[in-house]
C-alpha cells in the first residue's frame, strides 16, 4: 500500500494544502519463509535517487488488534531500536543507497526466530521532501515434525465383528503448521467410507505452540487382511515446500474361523515301518486353529491339539486317521481324514532246519518271510553269495557242501527293512583227513614248534595224538591237544620240543570209521659244549646231551688206562730221543677231542688235561 500525504505549515498558520504527491516505490516479499529457531532476513527495496530521509518498520498482530507497533525508526540524526518489544536483542537493520541506480535498502534481521515473530511486517520510507512509500509482508513460520510413531492392535480384530474394527494408532509430535496423517494399506491410500473404514483424528497445541495430531484406523476386517501391512503417512510444510514421512510399516492379527482342515504326516512321503514315531498333523485354514479330535477305528485319540504322535507303530496302527474341528465362535464343523500304511517283515521260516545229508544225496532249502511290501531274498555261504531267488539247491553232496549258510531277506524300497537267518547243513561220512600233518614255525625262546591235523567228517571226528622216538621206537608222552570245531571239521593241534628224531601220528575217527596219517619229524636242538669243567645246556637238562657226556668221560678213562698199560709193560719209549709227546698238537694245550653224531642231531664234547699243562715222561 502506497499512501500520499503532505503538509504545509507557513508562517505558523496551520494550512493544509492539496498538490500533486510525490510517489516513493517501496517492494517487499509477499511472504518470508523461515524455520523455527533460524534467522529471518525481510528486505525493504525502495526507489530514490537520494537516500532516505527516514525509515521506520512497524509489526501489526494477527486477529482482532490491528493496531501498529513500532520496533525501529531511524532518520539522518538517530537510530532508534525499541527495547521495549520482544525483539530487543535479537533484531538487527542495515540500510544502502546506490545513486547511480536510484535505488535503496533497507534490511530488518531477527536471530533465533519464535512463533510469536510470525505477524505482518510494515517498512515505511520518506524522503527529503516528506514524500513517503510504504511496504507489506507476511512472516512464515515452519517446525519439522518428529518421524510418526505407529502402534497395531495386538488382540487381533476378527472378521465376524458387524462395525469397523479398531487397527491401529498413529501420533507425530511438534510441528508447525499443522501436520495431516494419511493411511496407507499395501500402498494403497485409504479413505474414509461407511461401514468400511473409518479415521479418527485429534490435535493438540503445546505450550510452545507446536502442534501435536494423533490419528486412529478402523477397518472391516476380511480375511485377505491378514497378509497385508499398514503404515501412515505424514505431510508436513517447510520453507519453500512440503515433504512428507512414513511411519514403520505393521501387519494385523486377523481372526476368521475355519472352514476347512487339511491333515498330513510329517514328514511327508516316506514309508513306515513297524517301530517308527509317527507324527500326524492337523491344520485348518482358520485363525486361530480350533480345537482338533482325532480318532482311529472309532476309538478317540489323546493329541496335543494339532499333532499325534504315535510312538513304536505296528501293522496294527495302519488304517483311516480322522480330524475333527470345531469352531465355537462361528459354529462350524469340519473333518479331513488320512491313511497310513505300517510295513512290516516278519521273521524268516527255512526249511528245512539243520539238516545231515549223506554224501550223494540232494538238498532244496526253502526261505520266507511274510512282508507288507516285496521282498528280495538271496543265499550266502563264506559271505560269498550263491544265488538270488527263495530256493537253494544243493546237488550230490560232499564234505564241501557241508557248512553255515545264511539266508537274507531284504525290502528294496525300504531298506531298513531286513531279516537274516542261518541253517547248517552237515554232510555224514567216515572222518578224511584234509593234507599231511602241519609243522609250524619253531619258538626261539623253548625250541618248541606246533603239529596242526585237520580233518572233516559228520558225526564230528575225535582225533589223537601219538608220538615215538624213531630209534628206539619208545613212545613220547603227548602234551594235551587245542581242538577247535569248524563247519565241516576238527581242527587240532600240539605244542612239542623235537630233541631226537620223532615220528608224529593223528588219528580221527567217528562212528562210520577212522583215518590217519604219520610224519617223521627230524630233531632241531643242536647243542655244543666246551669246558674244563662240567657243564650242560639250558633249557630244561635234556637227557640226550648228559648221556653223550658221560660216555665220553667213560672212553676217556678207558683211553687213559690203556695208556697207563702199556707205559708199565715198556711198549711207550722213554729215551729224550724216542720220546712221543702226547700233550702236544697244533693247539697250545694238550686236549683230547670226541664227536658222536645221530642223525641230523650233533653233540660235541672236548675234554683237557686234569691240570691243563704237559706231563714228563716218567709219568
Amino acid at each position: 500500500m502506497t499512501l500520499r500525504y503532505n503538509a504545509l505549515l507557513i508562517a505558523g498558520l496551520s494550512v493544509l494544502t492539496c498538490k500533486t504527491w510525490a510517489v516513493v516505490d517501496v517492494n517487499m516479499e509477499d511472504r518470508v519463509d523461515v524455520s523455527l529457531k533460524g534467522q529471518a532476513e525481510i528486505s525493504c527495496i525502495y526507489t530514490l535517487m537520494e537516500p532516505a530521509k527516514m525509515i521506520v518498520w512497524f509489526t501489526k498482530s494477527p486477529g482482532r488488534d490491528q493496531s501498529r507497533r513500532r520496533i525501529y525508526y531511524y532518520d539522518n540524526q538517530s537510530e532508534i531500536i525499541d527495547e521495549g518489544s520482544e525483539y530487543a536483542g535479537r533484531i538487527n537493520f542495515t540500510h544502502s543507497h546506490e545513486p547511480q541506480n536510484a535505488r535503496g535498502s533497507a534490511l530488518l534481521i531477527i536471530d533465533n526466530v519464535q512463533l510469536s515473530d510470525q505477524k505482518e511486517y510494515m517498512c515505511t520510507v520518506h524522503d527529503v521532501s516528506t514524500d513517503s512509500g510504504e511496504g507489506h509482508t507476511r512472516l512464515q513460520i515452519f517446525n519439522s515434525p518428529s518421524l510418526p510413531v505407529i502402534e497395531g492392535i495386538h488382540m487381533g480384530i476378527s472378521v465376524t465383528a458387524e462395525e469397523p474394527s479398531k487397527v491401529a494408532h498413529c501420533k507425530v509430535d511438534d510441528g508447525y503448521p499443522r501436520p495431516n496423517i494419511t493411511w496407507y494399506k499395501d500402498r494403497f491410500p485409504l479413505q474414509q467410507s461407511d461401514n468400511e473404514v473409518k479415521i479418527s483424528e485429534s490435535e493438540t497445541t503445546k505450550a510452545n505452540g507446536l502442534f501435536t495430531v494423533e490419528s486412529d484406523l478402523y477397518i472391516k476386517a476380511q480375511r485377505t487382511d491378514k497378509d497385508a501391512f499398514f503404515y501412515c503417512e505424514v505431510k508436513y510444510f517447510v520453507p519453500g515446500g512440503v515433504r512428507m514421512t512414513e511411519s514403520k510399516e505393521i501387519n494385523i492379527i486377523v481372526h476368521y474361523p475355519t472352514t476347512e482342515v487339511t491333515m498330513y504326516v510329517n514328514p511327508p512321503d516316506r514309508h513306515i515301518k513297524e517301530g517308527d514315531t509317527v507324527e500326524i498333523r492337523c491344520e485348518g485354514n482358520g485363525n486361530p486353529q480350533p480345537v482338533f479330535t482325532f480318532t482311529h477305528k472309532g476309538e478317540e485319540l489323546s493329541a496335543d491339539n494339532e499333532m499325534l504322535l504315535l510312538e513304536n507303530v505296528e501293522r496294527s496302527d495302519s488304517g483311516t486317521f480322522v480330524c475333527q474341528s470345531y469352531d465355537f465362535d462361528a459354529g462350524i464343523d469340519t473333518e479331513d481324514s488320512i491313511n497310513i500304511t505300517v510295513h512290516y517283515l516278519d521273521q524268516i521260516v527255512v526249511t528245512p532246519e539243520e539238516t545231515v545229508l549223506n554224501q550223494g544225496e540232494d538238498l532244496a532249502l526253502t526261505c520266507n518271510a511274510l512282508s507288507s511290501l516285496p521282498t528280495l531274498t538271496a543265499w550266502y555261504k563264506d559271505g560269498t553269495r550263491l544265488v538270488e531267488r527263495h530256493v537253494l539247491e544243493l546237488h550230490n553232496a560232499s564234505y564241501a557242501t557241508a557248512g553255515l549258510y545264511k539266508c537274507e531277506v531284504t525290502v528294496p524300497s525300504l531298506p531298513e527293512l531286513q531279516q537274516q537267518k542261518s541253517v547248517q547243513i552237515s554232510v555224514q561220512g567216515k572222518p578224511k583227513i584234509i593234507e599231511e600233518i602241519a609243522v609250524g614255525p619253531v619258538n626261539k625262546a623253548d625250541r618248541s614248534f606246533n603239529l596242526t591235523c585237520y580233518a572233516e567228517g559228520y558225526p564230528f571226528p575225535t582225533i589223537t595224538w601219538t608220538l615215538s622216538d624213531q630209534r628206539t621206537g619208545l613212545p613220547v608222552p603227548v602234551p594235551e591237544a587245542e581242538n577247535q570245531k569248524t563247519d565241516t571239521g576238527i581242527l587240532s593241534m600240539i605244542s612239542v620240543r623235537a630233541m631226537s628224531e620223532l615220528t608224529a601220528k593223528c588219528s580221527a575217527a567217528n562212528e562210520l570209521g577212522t583215518e590217519d596219517v604219520s610224519r617223521k619229524i627230524e630233531a632241531f636242538a643242536h647243542v655244543t659244549t666246551t669246558t674244563t669243567q662240567a657243564t650242560s645246556t639250558k633249557g630244561g637238562g635234556s637227557g640226550v646231551v648228559i648221556a653223550v657226556i658221560i660216555i665220553c668221560l667213560l672212553l676217556i678213562a678207558i683211553l687213559g688206562s690203556v695208556l697207563y698199560f702199556l707205559y708199565k709193560k715198556g711198549k711207550l719209549p722213554c729215551g729224550r730221543s724216542g720220546k712221543q709227546d702226547f700233550t702236544k698238537e697244533k693247539a697250545s694245550k694238550d686236549d683230547i677231542v670226541m664227536e658222536m653224531k645221530s642223525g641230523k642231531s650233533e653233540e660235541a664234547v672236548l675234554l683237557q688235561g686234569v691240570n691243563g699243562d704237559k706231563k714228563s715222561p716218567t709219568e
